[in-house]
């Protein structure tokens, strides 16, 4: 198995190509969880993830033979653009194979660094078997995303840095997609300190290694749906389940709400943008996953920053409805002059904000002569609707 020693000379040659990214104390995370939380922001990453670790100390360790004819990829994104950058470094020709419902940004950041894309398969294991059957074809090396020492060792070399920055450490919080990045941390970590704890964090989506992990012996899952992308495996590795039996000391899981939460938390509070897969160690703090680590100090590994806008959009609006800062509303008006000015004027007095207007005429459900209006509006909290809602009732617009 992979050691300490692999490691270390990983760090050395991936040495002036990958960025050692921040590790800085959160003080309002910190202050809400009760926890001396860090944040290891590996989404400030060359490529915006930490994969390129892992990727250019693969191919940098191929032979003459095997960097001439070229390599072969399957990733979600992440570990994508990181071989389509370490090829570009390295002269090497690059094939992606990526999921047919890969997001547009990762696609062009991978073209964007020069590689071939195909898009093949509904998921990442779909992906996969392409690739390999493609790689074997057309004489490519195969550089897998977490299957590998090389990559793993890549990728423990955060747990190296995560370590010079902060001696007096009680655990680190590592996110768990194939289960590459815990592995190579956790071995990082547990030989230069076996009682750092090592937990990790998957999407209840995509609870293969999770199962895996508990049961002790490689489980599937028949299907994966999480918003995390990047950590949305279907299969579980038994080599990296072997790492994690031995170095890892927990494992759990959070949903997409709480996913969704911890991704506007970093945006507003932290001001940074964290994909769904990196941002679900800070989820599990923000919803007291991990209350046993009150006081301790805590590095959380945000392991990437590759999101989808449109998916943040949403999920930006979203939390401006769940944390009472926008409200709709559908009221029933007479359809003539006047109605809706003096309806518009009630919410003008009430200081909520109109941000979008609809008004529909035609509903099957209406009578004659009258339209459904639904409102848009900025608000400023629960307190705020709850006096717009009264004032509406008063004057007949909702009934009970």
């Amino acid at each position: 198995m992979l050691d300490l020693n692999q490691i270390q000379e990983a760090k050395k040659r991936i040495e002036g190509v990958v960025v050692e990214t921040p590790l800085a104390y959160a003080p309002y995370l910190s202050e809400i969880s009760g926890i001396n939380v860090y944040l290891k922001k590996e989404n400030l990453q060359v490529t915006g993830a930490f994969k390129i670790r892992g990727a250019y100390n693969k191919m940098a360790s191929l032979t003459q033979d095997q960097a001439a004819c070229g390599v072969v990829a399957a990733s979600a994104g992440n570990h994508a653009q990181g071989v389509a950058l370490s090829a570009q470094l390295l002269d090497i020709k690059a094939v992606i194979v990526m999921p047919e419902s890969t997001p547009l940004t990762k696609v062009n950041g991978v073209r964007h660094y020069g590689a071939e894309v195909i898009l093949a398969g509904s998921n990442y294991d779909e992906a996969y078997l392409y690739a390999k059957e493609y790689g074997e074809k057309n004489h490519l090396t195969f550089v897998h995303p977490f299957e590998d020492e090389a990559v793993i060792a890549g990728q423990g070399t955060i747990g190296l840095e995560i370590l010079s920055k902060c001696q007096e450490l009680d655990a680190v919080i590592v996110p768990i997609g194939g289960g590459g990045l815990i592995a190579g941390i956790a071995t990082a970590l547990k030989e230069t300190n076996p009682n750092i704890k090592v937990i990790g964090v998957s999407a209840s989506g995509a609870p293969a290694f999770k199962e895996s992990y508990e049961l002790k012996k490689p489980i599937d899952s028949k299907s994966v749906r999480t918003i995390a992308d990047g950590i949305a495996v279907r299969d579980t590795s038994p080599i990296t389940l072997e790492y994690a039996l031995k170095n890892v000391d927990q494992v759990l899981s959070v949903d997409d709400e709480e996913i969704a939460s911890a991704i506007l938390y970093l945006l507003e509070k932290q001001k940074l943008v964290v994909e769904g897969a990196g941002a679900v160690g800070v989820a599990a703090l923000l919803h007291h996953k991990l209350d046993e680590l009150k006081d301790k100090n805590v590095a959380v590994v945000l392991s990437g920053g590759n999101m989808d806008v449109t998916l943040l959009s949403v999920i930006i609006e979203k939390g401006l409805l769940k944390s009472h800062r926008k409200m709709k509303v559908t009221v029933t008006l007479v359809d003539k002059p006047g109605s809706l000015m003096r309806f518009t004027q009630i919410l003008q007095e009430l200081n909520a904000n109109i941000v979008h207007i609809a008004y529909d005429r035609t509903s099957i459900s209406l009578d004659y002569g009258d339209a459904n209006v639904t409102v848009h509006m900025e608000t400023k909290g629960r307190e705020h609707q709850e006096e717009i809602r009264l004032a509406l009732k008063k004057e007949g617009y909702i009934r009970d």
